[in-house]
């Protein structure tokens, strides 16, 4: 790919160096945030390759700054002292736009002794949406879903087999345009990687490689889940007859989350009319669709002879085109379930308490069912005036898109965007 693809993103990042002496892009690894911080960057310091960064970090680490301003610090958790060294530039200069930090891992909490608040806008960054990669046309905004905006019917024909197609090669820039023979292999490498070096590497703690894949494995089995630490323990032991203690696989899922190759999507916490008690675990997702396919070796044609899990596969690429376009509305994305099943997929809930809720199905033949599990969850709210629910949506994976008569949306995946 040699042309850069606008990302959502981008103007985000444009007002938050308006507005901060420093932004630090978050997000995982090759998902875009180094060529996306180029595109505003004057100048660039490449800590993870550079073979100067170690000798100057010694030395001279102020000299590692200098440079045209916004000055991008790519990589810069190679280099954690880099934070307080940046921290107190931007408080020398006083002046905003300063600096861009890229990192793929989170360091450890005590390598970021001092807040960077009042400092740093911290941005998080994804693989690309399906309107990013040009999949969706951004028919049905989310903004305007939330100003109460009704749908215009139009029609949307996407064959189950792209569907598939598009969630085994996945959104990451480098593999725009192509074949998924060779996204699988990228993909696969991707993932063991992952397992065999990126894991070890983050906090420097040596983690069993093989026990790594397992538990990939397991996360991509259950991926749009609410799956506890003791189906981990027992997925792996099923492979592995050895046993794994809970604290090691709780430290395995903490350095997955430093790197950022999974994302949970927290319970969201309303007032409710009934005596059932709510779930609190979250539901678990990877980065993006293509590794779980890639941890159990799959691709497009495994999925079209599985819809069951590729339900579950199409929801957890909702939950991410959800959470892309979510980000420049400063929305958060839930899920609710309670002690009688009732469970709604996706609730997106912004600052001042308007929420809109999310059924996700791939067929059409399921709109039905979600309609009554989203009147069901209505019935059972009690809304507030600092918390209420502003629309009411299906996502399916092809059809039309279009309002009902009671006002829930129906939206092809291929209509969704900011």
């Amino acid at each position: 790919m040699d042309k850069y693809i606008p990302r959502i993103i981008d103007q985000e990042l444009k007002e938050s160096l308006e507005a901060a002496g420093a932004v630090l892009i978050r997000g995982p690894k090759a998902c875009g945030k180094s060529e996306t911080a180029r595109q505003q960057a004057k100048s660039t310091l490449q800590v993870d390759t550079d073979p100067q960064v170690p000798n100057l970090m010694a030395v001279d680490p102020d000299a590692l700054l200098l440079g045209e301003t916004p000055r991008l610090i790519d990589e810069w958790q190679f280099q954690p002292r880099l934070w307080d060294y940046i921290r107190h530039a931007v408080d020398d200069r006083v002046d905003r736009g300063q600096f861009i930090l890229t990192g793929s891992a989170n360091p450890e909490e005590s390598a970021r002794m001092h807040s960077g608040a009042g400092r740093f806008i911290e941005l998080q960054m994804r693989t690309m949406s399906w309107q990013e990669l040009g999949y969706s046309d951004g028919y049905v905004s989310l903004k305007n879903l939330f100003a109460g905006a009704q749908i215009p019917t139009k029609e949307y024909k996407t064959d189950i087999h792209e569907i598939t197609r598009r969630l085994a090669i996945g959104g990451w820039p480098e593999l725009v345009g192509a074949s998924e023979s060779i996204a699988q292999r990228i993909n696969s490498a991707y993932v063991k990687l992952l397992a065999e070096v990126d894991m070890s590497r983050v906090s420097d703690t040596r983690r069993d490689p093989v026990r790594v894949r397992y538990l990939l494995q397991s996360i991509a089995r259950n991926i749009s889940t609410i799956t506890e630490v003791s189906t981990f323990i027992k997925d792996i032991q099923d492979f592995d007859n050895d046993d794994i203690s809970r604290p090691t696989i709780t430290d395995y899922l903490d350095a997955l989350a430093r790197l950022m190759a999974t994302e949970d999507q927290p319970a969201w916490n309303p007032h409710i009319r009934s005596s059932a008690t709510l779930r609190k675990a979250p539901k678990r997702h990877l980065a993006d669709t293509s590794l779980a396919v890639a941890a159990l070796g799959l691709d497009s044609e495994s999925l079209f002879n599985d819809l069951n899990y590729t339900g579950f596969l199409f929801e957890s690429q909702v939950i991410h085109d959800l959470r892309v376009y979510a980000t420049p509305l400063d929305a958060e994305v839930y899920y609710y379930r309670d002690s009688t099943g009732l469970e709604i997929d996706a609730i997106v809930q912004r600052p001042n308490g308007d929420a809109a809720i999310f059924e996700v199905k791939l067929g059409e033949g399921f709109i039905e069912s979600g309609v009554k599990t989203i009147t069901d969850f209505t019935r059972n709210t009690i809304e507030t005036q600092t918390r209420k629910i502003v629309s009411r949506n299906i996502i399916i994976g092809s059809g039309y898109a279009y309002t009902r008569p009671d006002g829930i949306n129906i939206i092809p995946i291929d209509a969704l965007g900011p």
